[in-house]
């Protein structure tokens, strides 16, 4: 596959990451001893997207208190739900996005609680939290960091006697990369020829709910739009009737991410119609990968992992055929706003 080394992502999802097992265990255990009233997921752009898929998870597995918050916001809107008693969950690959940085430090000055994932050592955000949970290396960092959120995530709820079910899944996760990486290989001819039937296409519709719906909003808005450039629209299913659908029209491209969760019949309603009136109707679900090893009852968590590996093959190809290097940038951290 085009730039794509499946030994890398294997040792760096799966051996990497799953050694940080026990490590990320033991925060989780000593922060629940601890006690906290309410925990925070944090993040700026594409690390709040990821912290999206859990929130909903949270709200749907459990009753612990939860808020996802973009971290610019979180600074001036007197939260008055955070505390000396929150736990505050922070993410950024670089560990210097400084709206995230700030947070962290205006978190911990409320005496909260805070924990990083951070993918180099040394940075402000790794040096300002409480507990640092490196990621090896930029490389496949955001695979990682949901792998790192999975067992946060679980291990909080399973610590709450919610989640009993949390040592089979935690094993399960060790089964995960390689089906991915299955997954991305017979995925990979369809991502190659929507990248060159769509490399002129100047406006794409994005449709996700539930856990999917932070891949959803980060795929059209850190991908389509600041990577590539394309106009592009996220929206949510359950919303999708409530004004977007009157811009769908023969030719436009709807993408819709199909997830296994509880909202995937509000998905579905959104393709019945789209199918009824576009040619460019484009479905990415999950459910078309076996996931060898993976309970049925654990899929629909997994799909986050899954869904985002997937939509990394769009990438790649979009980079390649419109000539247009993900890195490319005009103005993010070219100048200053």
């Amino acid at each position: 596959m085009l730039k794509f080394d499946r030994e890398l992502f294997l040792q760096k999802v799966g051996q990497e990451a799953l050694a940080k097992r026990e490590e990320i265990e033991k925060v989780v255990d000593e922060v629940s001893a601890k006690g906290f009233k309410n925990i925070f997921l944090i993040g700026s752009g594409g690390t709040i997207a990821m912290m999206y898929p859990y929130e909903y998870i949270f709200k749907s597995n459990s009753t612990l208190e939860v808020h996802a918050e973009i971290a610019a916001e979180l600074l001036v809107m007197n939260h008055r739900h955070l505390s000396k008693d929150s736990v505050c969950i922070f993410a950024s690959v670089t560990g210097t996005t400084k709206e995230t940085v700030a947070a962290a430090q205006f978190c911990k000055d409320q005496g909260a609680t805070t924990i990083g994932l951070v993918a180099k050592p040394g940075t402000p955000l790794a040096e300002t939290v409480d507990y640092c949970i490196l990621a090896s290396d930029e490389k496949h960092s955001f695979d990682t960091f949901f792998v790192f959120l999975q067992l946060l995530t679980f291990r909080f709820i399973h610590n709450h006697d919610e989640f009993p079910q949390y040592d089979q899944f935690a094993k399960e996760i060790a089964l995960l990369p390689e089906g991915i990486v299955q997954a991305l290989e017979a995925f990979d001819s369809r991502a190659e020829q929507f990248a060159i039937k769509h490399r002129d296409t100047s406006y794409h519709m994005l449709v996700g709910a539930g856990n999917l719906w932070g891949n959803t909003y980060s795929y059209a808005m850190c991908i389509l739009e600041e990577m590539q450039w394309i106009k592009s629209k996220s929206i949510h299913a359950a919303e999708f009737f409530h004004g977007t659908l009157e811009l769908v029209e023969e030719d436009t491209s709807v993408i819709l991410f199909k997830g296994e969760d509880e909202t995937r019949p509000l998905v579905e309603r959104v393709e019945r119609f789209a199918e009824k009136i576009t040619k460019e109707l484009f479905i990415i679900d999950t459910k078309d990968y076996p996931l060898n090893g993976i309970s049925e009852a654990f899929r629909k968590f997994f799909a986050v992992n899954v869904n985002w590996a997937l939509t990394g093959r769009l990438s790649v190809y979009f980079e390649r055929e419109r000539n247009h290097p993900l890195e490319l940038r005009r103005y993010y951290r070219k100048m200053d706003y």
